[in-house]
């Protein structure tokens, strides 16, 4: 229909504009939509606080990002100067980790594996799917919080 240049210039607007901030205003009055998430990572030049409404892609302490428009969107940029980042998921508070671009990892079939976790999600998947351009796995890496590592511990000892 558009070619990907046409299809920024009027998505990016309307995405900045409308759908991201009532995604985040959403989550700062504790009625998060279901299938979103925010990821939070570090401005690469002023250094701030830069959340971004995501699709949900919690799994376990893995939560997967499948990034509409690959490295030229800010946060993938951000991500490259400073992989420590933080995501909250509509169901669960935030959590700190690593993040990792996968230019080797097939994002259509992690937008295809997401689908299927729940129709909220799948739902987000689709938008974003029908708004993208040019398609980027990145992975994160959550850190594991201080009270799952003594309960993974004493489970071990158990265990042995």
């Amino acid at each position: 229909m558009f070619g990907s240049g046409v299809k920024r210039r009027v998505v990016d607007p309307f995405q900045k504009l409308v759908l991201n901030r009532l995604v985040r205003g959403a989550f700062e009055l504790g009625i998060p939509p279901p299938g979103d998430a925010l990821l939070e990572t570090i401005g690469r030049r002023t250094g701030q606080k830069r959340p971004t409404p995501v699709c949900d892609g919690v799994d376990g302490d893995t939560f997967w990002v499948v990034a509409q428009h690959g490295r030229e969107a800010d946060y993938v940029r951000n991500i490259e100067a400073n992989p420590r980042v933080r995501v909250k998921s509509s169901g669960s508070g935030w959590r700190a980790g690593t993040a990792h671009i996968l230019d080797d990892d097939d994002p259509r079939e992690r937008q295809r594996t997401a689908r299927r976790v729940n129709l909220a999600r799948g739902l987000c998947v689709t938008a974003s799917e029908v708004m993208g351009t040019n398609f980027l796995t990145i992975r994160i890496d959550l850190d594991v919080p201080p009270s799952a590592r003594t309960k993974r511990a004493a489970s071990k000892r158990k265990q042995a």
